[in-house]
Formats: structure tokens, sequence, C-alpha cells
């Protein structure tokens, strides 16, 4: 199960180079997930609005997603779990935005790209530093 959870690769990310491009992506994409998670965490269970197709408990879960995972990122702790969460986050955010038609610019292409960010963090880990 732990496999499953924390799977191993073939990246080498004790390599300083790999480690700090690492750093530098978990630092930016942490204080954006901070930022847009910090806006719906004062209102958690509501943020959507009254008339949201997700209820409130699913809408908390995200906001804590989003900015609990913003701080685990940035300070590298429990990074596969934070992605996974982020995973979870931004794929619904996709869907949303592309079942109501949004184009992919301006759309659910920020969702998309913390999408495979999150990915490869979780896939990769959090690298050496």
């Amino acid at each position: 199960m732990k496999a499953l959870i924390f799977p191993k690769f073939d990246l080498n990310t004790t390599s300083n180079r790999i480690s700090t491009a690492l750093l530098l992506v978990r630092l930016v994409m942490g204080v954006a997930f901070i930022l847009h998670g910090y806006a719906k965490i004062t209102n958690a269970f509501g943020w959507m609005g009254p008339d949201a197709p997700v209820p409130g408990a699913l809408q908390a879960l995200a906001a804590l997603s989003e900015f609990g995972g913003g701080i685990a990122l940035i300070l590298g702790l429990l990074t596969p779990l934070a992605s996974l969460g982020l995973i979870v986050t931004m794929a619904v955010a996709v869907f949303f935005h592309v079942s109501k038609g949004d184009p992919m610019v301006q759309g659910y292409e920020p969702a998309l790209v913390y999408l495979a960010l999150a990915l490869l963090f979780f896939l990769a880990g959090p690298g050496r530093f």
C-alpha cells in the first residue's frame, strides 16, 4: 500500500540542479496556493456561493488542500500527501471549467498547469532541499 501512495521513481532528486529547480518551483507554487487558498479558507464552507453545486464540506476540503498544501510545499513536508490533495482539487477545477465551456486560456489553463505540477511533486517528491 505504501508503494501506491509514495511511489519510487528513478529521478535523481539528490542532484543539486534538480533539487534547486524543485525547490524554486515548490516555493512559487506554494506561495500561489497560499494566496489562492487564503480567501477560500476564510469562508471555507461557502466560498463558491449559495448556488454552488459542491457541498460545503467538500469546499472546505478544497480550501484546506490549497492553503495547507501551499504551506506544506514551501516547507517540503508531506509533499506527496499535499500534492495528492492538490491533484484532486485541481482535477475538479479543470472539470468545472471545461464543463462550463471555458476556453483554455484564462479558463482552465491555470488549474491544468497546477495539476501537472502537483503530479510532478507527487511522483518526484520535494527534492533534497
